[in-house]
């Protein structure tokens, strides 16, 4: 069940979407006909998801292949990305959610990954590079 929130403590997303339902306002006054190319919202709010979702992907996978392929090539980079495992996609997932949830989260996950970086430059910068290439490595070498 979806719990209450006091409207002193809104969310970034509900700030977000006031400000579209405003700006849809301005520019059709008294027209309150559902957006969208149907006329179900609930048949346009499943399209808008799955359009975002799918573009979100898109670009993350993206970026990832990009930055692995600058250090180890297009192809190498390509198994790295969609090799990944079950456990390493819904951790990513989970950790994710926890840092867009509220503030105490973004700042546990974001002190986390300054934590993670401050420990690989604390190691040597070649024991960190290697032990990074053996991880993707041993994520190839599982096919």
């Amino acid at each position: 069940m979806a719990r209450a929130r006091n409207s002193t403590n809104e969310h970034a997303t509900d700030k977000i979407g006031a400000a579209i339902d405003s700006a849809g306002d301005r520019l059709h006054p008294g027209n309150d006909d559902v957006a969208g190319v149907s006329p179900n919202p609930a048949t346009n709010l499943l399209m808008v998801d799955v359009l975002m979702r799918s573009g979100g992907r898109l670009l993350r996978l993206g970026l990832e292949k990009g930055l692995l392929g600058n250090r180890y090539g297009g192809p190498a980079a390509k198994e790295m990305v969609e090799q990944r495992s079950m456990v390493q996609t819904l951790t990513s997932y989970a950790v994710a959610r926890v840092a867009t949830r509220s503030v105490p989260g973004a700042i546990v996950v974001g002190g986390g990954l300054v934590a993670k970086v401050l420990l690989d430059r604390s190691l040597a910068r070649r024991a960190a590079q290697r032990k990074g290439d053996r991880t993707l490595r041993k994520r190839v070498e599982k096919d």
